[in-house]
């Protein structure tokens, strides 16, 4: 029997306004995938104030409301010193921490936004916290849109 899994990606600024109103957003929002769908796997990198946000959040509704139909992927552009030097924390907290093969070996700078749009290429959604039309987020979540992926952004309140 085949496994119905759904993806969701996760983008959103360095910094973000209103984060207790954009915790809210995002707790009714995981409640209602994670009670709702076969199977859910999260995608997310860990690059500003909504990475760890969303992190949090998506741990706590796993405790909350899961029962073993999810998996949370930290998805890193390359190997980053911080995560080789505190490995089995990260692996205590995510599921996998997997290195994007595309993005591992390109130019930092240019590593993120190749790892942001495999992310986006995997995922059934993407939940994202856009405040500003700027910065690597923004791009991920334009490119989303030009794949026709469903977009959620929690600074609207709106789909």
């Amino acid at each position: 029997m085949m496994m119905n899994i759904y993806t969701v990606s996760f983008f959103g600024h360095r910094e973000i306004e209103n984060p207790i109103e954009i915790e809210n957003r995002l707790d009714k929002i995981l409640h209602d995938l994670i009670s709702q769908r076969e199977y859910v796997e999260f995608l997310i990198g860990r690059d500003g104030e909504f990475d760890l946000l969303a992190s949090s959040v998506i741990k706590r509704n796993i405790r909350n409301y899961g029962y073993g139909n999810t998996y949370f992927i930290l998805v890193l552009p390359y190997m980053k010193t911080e995560y080789r030097d505190n490995e089995k924390d990260y692996l205590d907290y995510y599921d996998e921490v997997e290195i994007c093969t595309e993005s591992a070996n390109a130019h930092y700078k240019a590593a993120i936004q190749i790892r942001n749009r495999n992310m986006v290429d995997r995922s059934n959604l993407v939940v994202c916290c856009i405040q500003h039309k700027s910065g690597g987020a923004f791009k991920a979540v334009q490119y989303a849109e030009k794949q026709n992926c469903r977009i959620i952004n929690l600074a609207k309140g709106t789909e």
